[in-house]
């Protein structure tokens, strides 16, 4: 499991963590305005991390369920786009993967469309396809320490994956993000995919080995919405449309608490 460390500063009173999925550009569904809105929100907050969770690029093919003839931008103009518009946050982005659509042209070319974009952006090393443990550390626990050399910083421990599968029904996909705790032991979970945007929260005993103790721990549960318009191959589908709300992830540095609102 590839992990990332993101350190921010011992000054942040908290931190808002943006969790961008769900895309499509190059989708003639794509809604670019609100696509540009977000990042301009990232870009304007100034305690934010921006988390990029999959299908940034919609890069339809001719075999598959997109269709590759309606497409607004070629899978290289998606690139462009796609790197055009990070740029401005690329040094607020702390972990990356790959959604269905862009292993798409991984699996029938061997292209690795998000590296690419990664590399461009010089954010490479928080990069994974199939996905990022992430470890944030900001602010000071507390209040404390903030005189001296080394503050403790507050901690969370973050597991992002784009997802696959999911059901058409409300239910399945509650399930398939619930079931990221049986993967690894995190703090928050991040998931994609689904189109539907989504927050819980359930609890969990942790354990320390080194104390012999358990703590009881609330685990948050984020599902992202995507930024399309209906129709297209979800309208012929016969799915449901999708909400363009997205959850906001917040996290206090005084004491390990973590909401989202959407």
């Amino acid at each position: 499991m590839h992990c990332v460390k993101a350190d921010r500063p011992a000054s942040w009173p908290h931190s808002n963590l943006y969790h961008i999925c769900d895309l499509h550009l190059g989708d003639p569904a794509s809604d670019y305005k609100l696509i540009c809105q977000r990042i301009e929100q990232v870009k304007n907050d100034p305690y934010a991390v921006c988390v990029l969770n999959g299908d940034i690029l919609n890069t339809a093919l001719r075999n598959s369920v997109s269709d590759v003839y309606a497409e607004t931008r070629t899978p290289m103009q998606q690139i462009t786009d796609a790197c055009a518009i990070l740029e401005p946050i690329k040094e607020k982005i702390i972990a990356v993967d790959t959604g269905n659509h862009e292993a798409r042209t991984y699996r029938e070319d061997g292209i690795d469309m998000m590296r690419l974009i990664c590399r461009q952006l010089g954010i490479e090393a928080c990069y994974c396809p199939e996905g990022v443990l992430i470890f944030l550390r900001f602010g000071t626990i507390n209040g404390h320490g903030r005189h001296k050399d080394n503050p403790q910083k507050q901690r969370y421990s973050i597991y992002a994956t784009h997802g696959s599968g999911g059901g058409r029904k409300e239910g399945a996909k509650a399930i398939r993000l619930a079931d990221m705790a049986a993967i690894v032991d995190a703090d928050i979970y991040l998931h994609g995919h689904c189109h539907l945007p989504m927050v819980m929260k359930q609890a969990f005993y942790r354990t320390n080995v080194s104390t012999s103790t358990v703590q009881i721990v609330d685990k948050l549960f984020v599902n992202a919405g995507a930024t399309l318009d209906y129709g297209g191959y979800g309208q012929s589908g016969e799915f449901k449309p999708n909400s363009k709300a997205n959850p906001i992830v917040h996290m206090d540095a005084r004491e390990h608490n973590m909401t989202a609102t959407l």
